[in-house]
């Protein structure tokens, strides 16, 4: 521990004997030499720090009253105005207190604009990307072509050295990239560095051709049209493959036919398959080119006894799938990527089922509430992406998906679920999953009755969260419940999920039955849990370690993003979003809240607080293992750093990312990834 923490403790010891305290339920707990206050957390962090907080990042007003949160967030009752600024007249006590609640929680009066920024000076593609050809638009281009111009007027470098320069030898950004200085020639030219590697493809992307289709709709679904119409006759029999082949098309699939049209239009099939996909070719022919797997003969997922990491929202990006996946996890699978916009060609979602080449076995998750969508994009996803399996999103809490029949809401439409199944299972090539809740009240569970369906259906794996939708984040999983689900879905595997923070809680996990272990939160906690549960140990991070993670994110963030302006925004964006996914313990509330933000609805009743501030250090707790749903108390760390990624405050995580100061040198977040 510091000189200065050591000093602080004992001072706290001496005001009063912590040892004999025994530790509040759902508090972690800490030994008593690092326990501290409030205050005398603070003041230590103060006088370690180089620069005192100014007078703007002070967060706590004069009554005493903490608010941590931002200076737009703040309630503006004190001065009698309201939040447009105009003067209101003096209001009764009852009526000031009903206005203070108003204005807590979602804030919904705040600004969604996207940012224009990027297009302001922005220069011309065919500049950037040094293409021998002049630009096709020519004079009624809105970009820049002056390169000297656009040199003048760009933000000054953010750092000396370019992650995409140093790792390839190349940046792809040329003069566009926020640290160009790095690989600029005297005359602005963008220089190559020879025999390094060349930087490896990123899988699924969405082709051209194939968006210009999907937008003007130009694309026919002939195999999801076949089994919506074979569906809407009525229910399948069951999942063999003489229920799912319609009579006189048994020979569908055999050597020598041309089924092509079954997927996709013929005029279709030379634009909509992109690189990644399969080619089709006028050499030999090989067996992925003329057989079409039936039902029975798709590839197996066997997963059984590996660590999968969950799909989580907005967190569970590429570049963190990365550090998970350099940690230990074996399966992944992407963000939740709604059918609807998939069909319409949005760039944004088609971004969330990219695949990078260390993910051997991966997933994606589609959400949404109609047969028809789901099984015309199951289809478009089984012509265009490489994927070992595709997941049905039946666990997604939120109004916003819930209220439109997706999410949990269908394990209340058994007609339409089972439509979705059976379709999706019908145009797939590769194994079928869902991921579902207990239920959608508190005490009604109903994913016991849906498993024998779901198996029935067609279903290759189900994993179960051990929690309804009304628990959201709260309370404990209930993995009694999933033992006695195990039995029901017996043979097909029924994977777990919920509060698994160690290796402890996935031993736990396992002796339930289940075929393996997901992990959400735990991962977001601590990416390096997948290497305990591993080596069965508990790992003592240190705090340069874990400084070293969010190095290691921001370098695979400018390397699937980008090193331009927009890139290092999207870098920030979503190192924020995972520094500020859990939220600590809301005292108005009295429960642990979940994500403070899911598909851009806020959620209510949620405080933010960093993904730091909710683990404790394993050298520092009383007893091992941390639990999931205990707050730590204030403590000081065995260093300033371990000491600053404890703080509740925002003003504090800042100075994480300000170098200079003690313990962090020149190492703080801003140098990581050149966010000044």
């Amino acid at each position: 521990m510091a000189e200065g923490a050591a000093v602080v403790s004992a001072e706290s010891d001496g005001g009063g004997d912590l040892g004999t305290v025994e530790p509040e339920r759902g508090v972690a707990p800490i030994k008593p030499q690092y326990l501290t206050t409030k205050e005398q957390f603070h003041e230590f962090l103060e006088a370690k720090g180089q620069e005192k907080p100014s007078q703007e990042s002070e967060t706590v007003d004069p009554a005493g009253n903490d608010l941590a949160e931002p200076e737009a967030k703040r309630i503006r009752l004190e001065d009698g105005q309201t939040e447009d600024g105009q003067a209101e007249e003096a209001a009764e006590p009852g009526e000031q207190l009903q206005a203070q609640k108003r204005a807590r929680g979602q804030n919904k009066c705040r600004p969604h604009v996207k940012p224009t920024h990027y297009d302001k000076n922005k220069l011309c593609p065919s500049l950037v990307q040094e293409s021998a050809a002049r630009c096709f638009y020519g004079d009624r281009c809105r970009f820049l072509h002056d390169v000297g111009h656009y040199l003048e007027t760009k933000p000054a470098d953010l750092g000396p050295s370019c992650v995409l320069f140093e790792t390839f030898g190349r940046c792809p950004y040329g003069v566009t990239c926020r640290f160009a200085g790095a690989h600029l020639g005297p005359e602005g030219q963008n220089l190559v560095r020879e025999g390094l590697v060349q930087a490896p493809p990123v899988r699924n992307g969405l082709d051209k051709a194939l968006q210009q289709q999907l937008r003007k709709r130009k694309i026919h679904f002939k195999r999801a049209e076949q089994a919506l119409r074979q569906l809407s006759r009525g229910p399948l029999p069951g999942p063999t493959p003489e229920a799912t082949v319609p009579e006189g098309r048994e020979a569908e699939g055999a050597p020598g036919q041309d089924n092509c049209d079954i997927q996709l239009a013929p005029q279709e099939l030379d634009t909509v398959g992109p690189p990644s996909g399969p080619l089709r070719t006028c050499g030999p022919l090989t067996d992925e080119d003329v057989v079409r797997l039936r039902p029975h003969e798709k590839r197996r997922l066997d997963i059984s006894g590996k660590l999968y990491l969950a799909p989580l929202t907005t967190c569970g990006n590429l570049p963190f799938r990365r550090i998970c996946k350099r940690f230990g996890a074996d399966v992944t699978c992407g963000e939740m990527a709604v059918c609807t916009n998939l069909l319409q060609g949005q760039m944004s979602e088609w971004a969330l089922l990219k695949r990078h080449p260390c993910e051997d076995i991966f997933g994606v998750q589609l959400e949404g509430a109609f047969p028809d969508t789901m099984t015309k994009c199951a289809e478009l996803l089984n012509r265009t992406i490489e994927v070992d399996f595709v997941d049905i999103n039946v666990g997604c809490p939120i109004d916003l998906v819930f209220k439109k029949g997706g999410g949990c809401a269908l394990m209340n439409r058994l007609a339409k679920f089972q439509q979705i199944v059976r379709g999706m299972n019908q145009v797939l090539d590769v194994p079928l999953t869902v991921k579902l809740r207990t239920g959608v009240q508190e005490r009604v569970n109903l994913a016991h009755r849906l498993l024998p369906d779901l198996r029935d259906w067609g279903a290759a794996l189900v994993t179960l969260h051990g929690r309804s939708r009304e628990q959201r984040y709260t309370k404990l999983a209930d993995w009694q419940y999933i033992e006695q689900c195990v039995a029901a879905a017996r043979p097909m595997p029924l994977f777990g999920n919920g509060d698994v923070l160690s290796y402890e809680d996935a031993n736990r996990a396992l002796q339930t039955g289940v075929a393996g272990v997901m992990i959400a939160r735990g991962a977001l906690l601590k990416p390096w849990l997948f290497t305990e549960i591993k080596e069965q140990r508990h790992w003592d991070i240190s705090s340069s370690e874990r400084l070293d993670i969010l190095r290691d994110f921001t370098h695979y963030g400018l390397e699937h993003w980008g090193s331009d302006t927009q890139g290092v925004e999207k870098t920030r964006r979503f190192l924020l979003e995972w520094l500020s996914f859990l939220c600590r313990w809301d005292g108005a509330a009295g429960r642990w809240g979940g994500p403070g933000t899911v598909c851009g609805e806020p959620q209510p009743n949620l405080i933010p607080a960093t993904l730091a501030h909710r683990y404790v250090p394993v050298g520092l707790l009383e007893r091992l293992p941390q639990r999931i749903n205990e707050r730590p108390p204030y403590y000081l760390g065995r260093d300033y750093l371990e000491t600053l990624m404890a703080s509740q405050k925002a003003t504090d995580w800042i100075r994480i990312r300000c170098p200079g100061t003690e313990a962090l040198g020149d190492r703080g977040i801003d140098d990581l990834v050149g966010l000044g």
